[in-house]
């Protein structure tokens, strides 16, 4: 199943983003980064279904709350999506 990760900054900006879409009716799953994506320190993303990305990017935008990166997955395999 492919699904993306939001990262986020800090703990704190996680848990708002997540509030944010189950706000708007997206299932949102924070959880820490995976260290493939995390970079240097800890991170932690939010995890929404493939098919609200686009829907969830608006929400958050208007929400000032930019993701840092995203990522998809599948399978224990993250590639960068370009924003």
């Amino acid at each position: 199943m492919l699904y993306y990760l939001i990262v986020c900054r800090s703990l704190t900006y996680a848990q708002r983003t997540a509030a944010a879409l189950e706000r708007a009716g997206i299932s949102a799953y924070i959880m820490r980064s995976p260290k493939s994506i995390a970079g240097e320190g800890c991170s932690h993303s939010v995890k929404i279904a493939q098919r609200h990305l686009t829907q969830a990017l608006q929400i958050l935008n208007r929400a000032g709350l930019s993701p840092k990166r995203v990522f998809i997955a599948q399978g224990g395999y993250y590639e960068e999506v370009a924003l």
